[in-house]
């Protein structure tokens, strides 16, 4: 079973095919990525790249442009002041399923 650690938005995944993933909205435009591998592991073989594997691409299908995630709610506080305000947040994520690793 083939893996492989790719870069996306800042941040690395471990991914293998056919696995779906939530990344940070990714720009608007397209429906796939090719990105390079970091590192590639082929069952017991495990090719580390300096930065990237040379000749290993790793293809992304966006399956959902934009979901969002969970809502955050924070409150911040002061005592004795009377002051109290309540604030939510909701991250913007980017469905993508690993099509295949060359």
């Amino acid at each position: 079973m083939k893996q492989a650690v790719i870069l996306v938005g800042g941040k690395q995944y471990l991914v293998s095919e056919n696995e779906t993933l939530q990344v940070d909205l990714l720009p608007t435009g397209g429906k796939a990525l090719e990105l390079p591998a970091l590192l590639l592991i082929d069952d017991d073989k495990t090719t580390v790249g300096k930065p990237e594997v040379k000749g290993v691409k790793v293809t992304l299908e966006i399956v959902e442009p934009e979901i969002k995630g969970e809502k955050v709610r924070y409150i911040r506080y002061h005592s004795k002041k009377r002051i109290h305000t309540e604030n939510g947040h909701r991250q913007k994520y980017s469905l993508v399923k690993v099509t295949s690793i060359k």
